[in-house]
């Protein structure tokens, strides 16, 4: 731990600086949202746990890392109890104003899950980081721990799978979706 910054304040810090990142990247890695909220703390957690190894400067890269096993652990748990991802809200258009706008954005929203639910993992981690949170591939490789050829390799297979995915989704939607 850094001298002279309270362990307090160096975790409300990086909770600060680095909530919307775990929060969209459990999102991204398949933990349901009605999960999200207690996986984040899950998170933060084990950075309170841990945060005395918590080289500075790689506060980012550490809690990425722990909400990639969180995933981990949800998915794991949801084939446990043989749980399967919600279908489509079609019929779940919000009572307020704008509901068609609302519901085309949830739909969207659940196809895209659906195609990332597709993807391996440590497949998904890097597709998601790159074009979702915008991350060049030797900071991924940087932050997930891996050679820069791996990430680049598992991101082009993630943007196969990605396009398989949604090809077949187009063709069971008839053209409409993803």
């Amino acid at each position: 731990m850094r001298e002279g910054v309270p362990a307090e304040a160096r975790l409300r810090a990086m909770r600060d600086a680095h909530f919307e990142l775990v929060w969209r990247s459990l999102r991204r890695l398949g933990v349901p949202e009605a999960e999200v909220d207690d996986g984040a703390q899950q998170v933060f957690i084990v950075a309170a746990q841990r945060l005395a190894s918590i080289a500075p400067g790689s506060e980012r890269a550490f809690l990425f890392g722990t909400a990639l096993r969180v995933a981990g652990h949800v998915h794991r748990a949801k084939r446990r109890r043989g749980e399967v991802p919600d279908p489509l809200p079609e019929d779940r258009a919000d009572p307020t104003p704008g509901a068609d706008e609302l519901l085309d954005q949830r739909r969207a929203r659940a196809l895209l899950d659906q195609v990332l639910e597709s993807l391996p993992l440590e497949v998904r981690a890097v597709f998601v980081l790159f074009e979702l949170e915008q991350m060049s591939v030797p900071e991924i490789a940087a932050l997930l721990d891996i050679p820069g050829g791996t990430a680049a390799s598992r991101l082009r297979r993630g943007r196969e799978l990605f396009r398989a995915a949604a090809h077949r989704i187009r063709a069971r939607t008839g053209g409409s979706g993803a």
